[in-house]
């Protein structure tokens, strides 16, 4: 989890260095940042779908070395078109990866599941608490790059051979769980959700750039680690009054933080990578609630899906809109929240799902 991090919490740190070396401008290194989300997501289905059946090993070290891949790739890079190419290929095995670590915490874990996945994730924030400062020092894409995509293709195989899943699960497949109205219910929730957690992880650097260069790096650095530690505190929260109960807790917070977009874009960092960096790990706990575990990487990594269509609003859509008019993007942001907010109250309501 703290490698898959880099993909999406130093792009803020290395998005600016990019930018310069590849001699483009904010919407096009944006496209780079939507094809993380796309194929991050649609591969989790995918790799998934075999994980449940053949076991995460295999497919997990393939998803390690195709993650190395990314970013080794990027360093021998000559443009934005080729960079395109490598990013998504690194982010399809980042995407497996998410989803093979986080449902070994829901599938081994019968008791407090929301808080170990949330632990689980919070490698999610840290890897990048690491990572981003050394970035801001070598002020070179290809050298940090470099760094990364030799350790990783060392590191994560090894990691990866020590892995399994339990036996002897039980679960709806996905047809089952794709044949729910409350699965897509769900999925909707999940998109709107993570929309304004994706929009601050694609472009703080923009929305914080009237911030002294010091303060603006600092919390592009601190943010990944607001993000992860939201994970196991409202997993914990979520344990106690129930996964639903956290879920809207999550949306109202992001709400806020939406709000302070207009005012102070460090406060609706925090309060929204705190509570929209808690939002993957919470729905999938509500899926493994409703359709169980036997199928979870699959129906999970179906539901992540939806992190593809909210990197495309919160990060394409958004530039564009934020170019035009910054309120008006802030005021498309706080839409997103109230959206999930709605639709987790119908599935507590319509579906009884304590």
């Amino acid at each position: 989890m703290a490698f898959n991090s880099l993909y999406q919490y130093s792009w803020n740190a290395l998005s600016p260095l990019l930018e310069r070396g590849l001699n483009v401008g904010l919407f096009q290194i944006s496209i780079a940042f939507s094809l993380f989300t796309i194929f991050s997501s649609i591969s989790q289905p995918f790799g998934g779908g075999y994980a449940d059946v053949h076991g995460p090993k295999g497919v997990g070290i393939l998803s390690a070395v195709l993650s190395a891949i990314g970013f080794l790739g990027t360093y021998f890079t000559p443009n934005i078109q080729i960079f395109y190419v490598f990013w998504s290929l690194g982010s399809i095995g980042e995407g497996i990866l998410y989803g093979i670590a986080t449902n070994l915490g829901v599938k081994w874990f019968k008791q407090r599941t929301a808080l170990v996945t949330g632990l689980i994730s919070l490698g999610f924030g840290i890897g990048s608490i690491v990572v981003n400062p050394i970035i801001f020092y070598l002020h070179n894409f290809r050298e940090i790059v470099l760094y990364i995509g030799l350790v990783e293709i060392v590191v994560l195989p090894l990691l990866l051979f020590l892995i399994d899943y339990p036996k002897n699960t039980q679960g709806k497949g996905v047809r089952e769980t794709t044949l729910s109205t409350s699965f897509w219910i769900l999925y909707v929730s999940f998109i709107a959700s993570s929309t304004p957690l994706l929009v601050v992880s694609s472009s703080l650097s923009a929305i914080g750039f009237y911030l002294p260069k010091l303060q603006l790096e600092t919390i592009i650095s601190v943010f990944p680690l607001t993000s992860g530690l939201g994970r196991p505190i409202f997993g914990e929260v979520g344990d106690k009054i129930g996964i639903l109960k956290s879920t809207i807790l999550i949306n109202i917070v992001e709400e806020i933080g939406s709000l302070s977009l207009f005012y102070n874009p460090i406060i609706a960092a925090i309060l929204i990578g705190i509570s929209g960096g808690s939002a993957a790990t919470l729905y999938f706990n509500i899926s493994g609630l409703i359709f169980g575990k036997k199928f979870s990487t699959a129906n999970n990594g179906i539901l992540y899906t939806g992190k593809a269509l909210s990197g495309i609003i919160g990060s394409g859509i958004f530039s564009l809109i934020f170019l035009f008019s910054t309120d008006i993007a802030y005021i498309f942001v706080s839409i997103f929240p109230i959206i999930a907010l709605s639709l987790i109250i119908i599935i507590i309501k319509k579906y009884k799902v304590s």
